[in-house]
């Protein structure tokens, strides 16, 4: 599992309640370990979906008869699963967020411990890359990006600065962003500051947060009645949307009320959210944050 060690590997595809026959979906394939366990409990009339948009995860196909692996985006779900002429699933599992494959390959960018070209792209074919937020958006975009997604509250400071020193030319590597944002790295949070500007720039590059709002928007006619989303967040913004619409079936506002003062939603929660161990977060220090929330279909 050098590729990406699968967080709350038993948890999440426990809470699929995973029947032997049945048809699952893994969104976020990666190093295919939740595939694995998830084909380890299918029995031979089963069928598993993976999806991955990086190219990377390609090498990790997994050989069964039983399985598929569909280099696309999750957002995608409903159009591709139609392709193989499925449209409706048992059980659906997301590991959101970036792997550990792409975080330690220096050149896609996503970490900050290495010099890299600015990048940041789970697509590798995608055409917005990290150079074009830092170098072309403009100050209130930039702001935009940096308040949303990184929650930092010095985003108007931080996006007037980058634009200042992109004047005297191109910022291309990470090496030349961190040492524009150095005024902003207090002593003692300057890796949390800096994942907080990564995350950000991260998000809007990979449209994360779009991304998960148009995959939650078809599970609930995706999934059969009595069907299950197993689904793993890793920041405040993913785990707010994912427990919002597990909740109501909406992002804003309230469902509404029938005459009697009910209220109709898709799913009901399984459990409480899961948190890992601390031996899983001794063992992989990347898990630390991970928040998993379990879902079922209520029948119509």
């Amino acid at each position: 599992m050098a590729y990406h060690n699968p967080v709350l590997l038993k948890e999440s595809v426990d809470g699929l309640n995973i029947q032997p026959s049945g048809v699952y979906v893994d969104v976020t394939f990666g190093g295919g370990g939740h595939s694995r366990e998830i084909l380890k409990r299918l029995g031979p009339q089963g069928k598993l979906f993976a999806f991955d948009q990086d190219q990377d995860a390609l090498a990790n196909k997994i050989e069964d008869e039983r399985f598929t692996l569909i280099n696309e985006n999750f957002r995608f779900i409903k159009r591709f699963l139609r392709f193989y002429n499925v449209k409706k699933v048992d059980g659906i599992l997301g590991d959101f967020g970036v792997s550990s494959h792409q975080f330690d390959v220096a050149e896609r960018g996503f970490s900050t411990r290495f010099e890299s070209n600015l990048d940041m792209r789970m697509n590798q074919n995608s055409t917005l890359s990290a150079f074009d937020v830092v170098n072309n958006y403009e100050e209130k975009e930039l702001q935009a990006v940096l308040f949303n997604y990184g929650e930092l509250r010095s985003a108007p400071k931080i996006a007037r600065t980058i634009i200042s020193a992109r004047k005297e030319g191109e910022i291309v590597t990470s090496e030349r962003l961190k040492e524009i944002l150095h005024p902003f790295l207090p002593v003692g949070r300057e890796h949390k500051v800096l994942a907080q500007v990564y995350q950000a720039i991260r998000i809007e590059v990979n449209q994360e947060i779009e991304v998960l709002k148009e995959f939650l928007l078809q599970t609930e006619t995706l999934l059969n009645p009595g069907g299950r989303l197993s689904l793993i967040s890793y920041h405040s913004l993913e785990d707010r949307l994912v427990k919002r619409y597990i909740r109501s079936g909406m992002f804003e506002g309230e469902p509404e009320k029938d005459f009697y003062g009910n209220i109709s939603v898709p799913f009901q929660k399984v459990g409480k959210m899961i948190v890992p161990s601390s031996e899983e977060i001794k063992e992989n220090n990347r898990a630390r944050s991970a928040r998993l929330r379990i879902a079922e279909r209520i029948a119509e």
